[in-house]
């Protein structure tokens, strides 16, 4: 019998930090508007770093939504395959949770659990600096299109995303929408 592969969708970030939160703004926007077999898993991951270690070493396929500094125009979209992922995680330094994330990478290859496929699917942010506050238009506007190339994953990893009635692409305030059907991970 042939074993249905585990697919963890993750987003990272930081919801209080402007830009930092489209991470977790794209899962929010993908879990409103898709549904998924039940081998998927859609997590907000936040800032949790190294606790996140046993769900990557869990899954068979990885899919994180994230803000990263490329270094490039504020709203570029990229799409980072296999080994490349985490070399840009380390590229500049710009939150804790970065750090932390390719560390959680790391210790998964370390340990031999690590997915055998895993995509990164990051946006170049604005504005980082900005206690409080929201994503910035350049970045929103990118959330639609981080959802497709997801979905794209989704449906060559045999997701079975289906389309949920009367959603949109994007939550109708990506500043403060949460959705509680989504994992959340809290450290006490």
């Amino acid at each position: 019998m042939i074993e249905t592969p585990t697919i963890l969708v993750l987003g990272i970030g930081n919801i209080l930090w402007a830009d930092e939160a489209f991470g977790v703004r794209c899962l929010e926007a993908l879990n409103q508007s898709w549904s998924f077999a039940s081998n998927v898993s859609l997590m907000d991951g936040g800032t949790q770093g190294l606790y996140l270690l046993p769900h990557v070493q869990n899954a068979d396929r990885l899919l994180v939504f994230d803000a990263i500094d490329y270094g490039d125009t504020p709203g570029t979209l990229r799409e980072i395959i296999g080994s490349e992922v985490p070399r840009f995680f380390g590229v500049k330094k710009m939150s804790l949770h970065q750090t932390g994330f390719q560390e959680v990478l790391s210790a998964a290859d370390f340990t031999g659990q690590y997915p055998s496929e895993i995509v990164l699917i990051g946006v170049q942010p604005e504005e980082l600096d900005d206690f409080g506050s929201g994503l910035r238009e350049s970045v929103i506007n990118q959330i639609p299109a981080a959802i497709k190339l997801g979905l794209d994953w989704l449906s060559r990893w045999d997701a079975k995303p289906t389309p949920r009635v009367n959603s949109s692409a994007i939550p109708h305030d990506a500043r403060t929408h949460c959705h509680p059907e989504i994992t959340a991970i809290n450290i006490i």
